[in-house]
């Protein structure tokens, strides 16, 4: 029995060298990642004017989507682009079969143009049992756009300033904000470099990571900084078992209904694919970044 609690205690002692070791250095990987993130959404923005591509419930327009057939997008999308510009064409597939589910057609004109150029194009006529068809004022979603986007501002720093009053301590707040904000800036980079366009449900996706994201940082920075009791690198480790298991079930819960229930609406596959990429980069941000600094600031004020 004794032999067993020494074996225990010395693979919890070198779990805990390796970490003393090793946990500066741990913290410069998400903080690269973040920098590239932010270099490319400059980038972005250079060159379209916009930090994100956004479809026509945010811009303005007319979206069309088409059900049943095989339609070629390619020779579709050629018969069309000269006159429409801007439309964008997208091709659904079911995940498991690869078969085509619908056709989502856009574009900033108004449905008395589009539909008819659209009905000439594929050589039948849109019905209601073959297609759906939704317009948006282009001064009402450009509003829309701009509430959304104040809402998430505000949420923000609503946020940082519970976790400030929470805290009270500049260090270990300024982790939980760097890594929330983290999780929004990377996953916002890699939707960019894909070129997805961003609906309304994108944007409250978005904002429902500020909340996803803080609950494993704060969970971390109590139990480090308010619990008693034990090492600080076993306060760590046991924050971080019960932090990553909520991630995993929270993914766990988010990716089976993107990559399975093909028959959802665009938009909410758009949601579940947003929270995905924020839940992979909370990993990240708050179990290398945000225990890093935490780690730091509790050694350098010899709190154990």
């Amino acid at each position: 029995m004794e032999a067993n609690q020494e074996t225990s205690h010395e693979h919890h002692h070198s779990k805990s060298d390796w970490y003393d070791k090793w946990y500066k250095p741990l913290l410069v990987i998400p903080v690269i990642i973040m920098i590239i993130s932010l270099a490319y959404i400059g980038f972005f923005y250079y060159q379209n004017h916009t930090i994100m591509l956004r479809d026509s419930s945010l811009t303005g327009g007319t979206t069309v989507t088409i059900t049943g057939g095989d339609i070629d997008t390619v020779a579709l999308g050629s018969q069309l682009k000269s006159q429409f510009p801007d439309i964008v064409i997208r091709k659904l597939t079911d995940i498991r079969t690869g078969k085509p589910v619908s056709v989502m057609v856009e574009s900033s004109a108004s449905p008395d143009q589009l539909k008819p150029a659209l009905e000439k194009a594929l050589g039948y006529s849109l019905t209601g049992q073959n297609s759906s068809i939704e317009f948006t004022g282009s001064s009402l979603s450009q509003s829309f756009y701009s509430q959304l986007m104040i809402a998430l501002v505000i949420s923000f720093i609503l946020m940082s300033f519970v976790v400030f009053i929470s805290f009270r301590t500049f260090v270990p707040s300024m982790a939980i904000i760097f890594a929330a904000f983290g999780d929004i800036v990377i996953p916002l980079a890699i939707i960019d470099y894909f070129g997805i366009r961003i609906s309304a449900a994108g944007i409250a996706a978005f904002l429902m990571l500020i909340g996803y994201s803080v609950d494993t940082d704060v969970l971390l920075t109590t139990r480090a900084l308010k619990r008693k009791g034990g090492t600080l690198n076993s306060r760590i480790y046991g924050a971080f078992k019960t932090g990553t298991l909520m991630t995993i079930t929270a993914l766990v819960a988010v990716l089976p209904s993107f990559f399975i229930v093909t028959a959802l609406p665009d938009s909410f596959r758009q949601i579940f694919f947003i929270l995905a990429l924020g839940l992979f980069a909370d990993i990240f941000n708050t179990w290398l970044t945000n225990a890093s600094i935490i780690k730091w600031y509790c050694t350098r004020r010899r709190i154990e």
